[in-house]
């Protein structure tokens, strides 16, 4: 449980941080276009902070993190959010300096995704596993 608290704080650390560089880049930069760096803030407070204070309820809950599954969905989804952030940080700062993308920009960010993705099908598999009232299949 106190990693989930741990990955919640960190990430709200991030988020606010985050915020902060876009408001100043921007302004020291004379900037008023659309970056990526304007939705960098809150995917790193929702899709970080919120969403682990809420694996963390359910963890209270049900006891999710004591399994393979929980232990699988928490390096995947944490992997996927880091490196889909960290391309949002990159892609937002290049518009902001006038620097064209790239498509490995692209296919790094979505790879990001699919790593939170595979950590979403872990966290809803190992969830199924604790919820109350699951029949065993074999038992009929």
């Amino acid at each position: 449980m106190k990693k989930l608290y741990w990955a919640a704080l960190v990430y709200m650390v991030l988020g606010l941080a985050a915020g902060m560089y876009y408001r100043e880049l921007t302004k020291v930069q004379e900037f008023t276009g659309d970056t990526q760096l304007a939705g960098l803030h809150t995917h790193l407070l929702a899709l970080g902070m919120l969403f682990f204070l809420v694996v963390l309820a359910l963890d209270k809950a049900f006891g999710l993190s004591g399994n393979r599954l929980f232990t699988l969905f928490f390096w995947f989804y944490n992997a996927g959010l880091a490196l889909t952030a960290a391309m949002m940080a990159v892609h937002g700062t290049m518009t902001v300096f006038g620097v064209a993308s790239s498509a490995a920009i692209s296919g790094i960010a979505g790879l990001g995704h699919i790593l939170v993705t595979l950590g979403l099908v872990h966290l809803f598999l190992g969830l199924r596993k604790v919820l109350p009232g699951r029949r065993d299949v074999a038992a009929g």
